[in-house]
């Protein structure tokens, strides 16, 4: 009779890349090995194949032929399902896609709040990555969808309201395209009220999966696109004229259109006092570099950390104590001479 043949186990077959392990390491079965163990030659075949898999991996990786990323922003709160369900059609489009929430808690029908957060993020995402934003108070209406290309390489699946105004006045649009494609969409029946689920939400997908973009619809012109019509900070002979914008977050530091180094152009320095007027309510309050350089629950003004000139009350909100709530104009005198 003849003996069945021996079967390896897997642990046999990475000796020679690992070394071999427990008191089996020179049993029998090894020993005749021990000769081409010397020379490298039983190592060698797994080594180059180790060497194979790592290499194809590294080339997959950096070769990619479409982004997994899509950064998701809406203003529809987490109390319902509405997030849950343009997640849910975008996995079913693309399953192995990587789904990073910006925010949800954009202010109901805040245009501008929904800009800012979308500057304020981009930056930090690689060309290729797909933004799909909705915050649509005319949902439904004559509004355009579209999908736009900044000059940065990433995309924007969004409705063309002048939420993307800040994103293009720094990093520029290469093309847009209006959606109007309805086999990029869902439902046999469009909603006149949830285009975040039937519209923004499966293009996003497309795109991200590397479909052809420009298949989504006509090309529309640049120029054509709906801007926010944003007052500029002012710096003049008598000081700073700007906006307070928007809260901070829960904190309710107030948020403002001027840029830090233009309020530096006044001639303060950090630690003096700074008079303000803000919201017709006039105050002094110091120059710091972070809220606990002054004490608590009092105010200060400070660069935030997105270069623009903030105030803040030190562990309270200045929107609440102060009763400021935006829009409000800010007036800063430049230092007396």
């Amino acid at each position: 009779m003849i003996a069945a043949p021996r079967r390896l186990k897997p642990l046999f077959l990475f000796d020679g890349l690992y070394g071999a392990t427990g008191s089996r390491a020179h049993s029998k079965p090894n020993r005749g090995l021990n000769f081409l163990d010397s020379c490298g030659i039983r190592t060698l075949p797994m080594v180059l194949l180790a060497l194979t898999l790592v290499a194809s991996a590294l080339a997959g990786a950096q070769t990619g032929k479409y982004p997994q990323t899509i950064v998701f922003m809406t203003d529809f709160g987490v109390v319902d399902d509405s997030v849950a369900i343009c997640r849910g059609v975008m996995y079913s489009i693309m399953p192995e896609v990587r789904i990073v929430d910006l925010t949800h808690q954009v202010t109901p029908f805040s245009i501008l709040d929904g800009a800012r957060f979308l500057y304020g993020a981009t930056p930090y995402y690689p060309a290729g990555t797909v933004f799909v934003v909705v915050v649509d108070p005319t949902v439904g209406s004559t509004r355009k969808a579209i999908v736009a290309k900044s000059k940065r390489g990433q995309y924007f699946v969004l409705p063309d309201n002048g939420v993307i105004t800040l994103v293009e006045q720094r990093d520029g649009i290469e093309s847009v395209h209006e959606i109007t494609n309805t086999d990029w969409m869902i439902g046999t029946k469009l909603s006149s009220t949830f285009h975040g689920r039937d519209i923004f939400s499966p293009v996003g997908a497309h795109v991200a999966r590397g479909d052809d973009w420009t298949k989504v619809g006509p090309e529309m012109a640049v120029a054509s696109l709906v801007r926010l019509e944003l007052k500029a900070a002012q710096v003049d002979t008598r000081g700073a004229t700007a906006e307070v914008i928007a809260t901070d977050g829960p904190f309710g530091n107030l948020v403002t259109n001027l840029d830090g180094d233009d309020f530096l152009k006044l001639g303060y320095q950090r630690g003096q006092e700074v008079p303000v007027k803000v919201g017709g309510k006039e105050m002094k309050m110091k120059f710091v570099r972070t809220f606990s350089d002054v004490p608590l629950k009092q105010p200060l003004l400070y660069i935030d950390s997105r270069g623009r000139l903030g105030l803040a009350v030190n562990q309270g909100s200045f929107s609440a104590v102060y009763g400021v709530i935006p829009p409000v104009q800010l007036f800063i005198p430049r230092v007396a001479k």
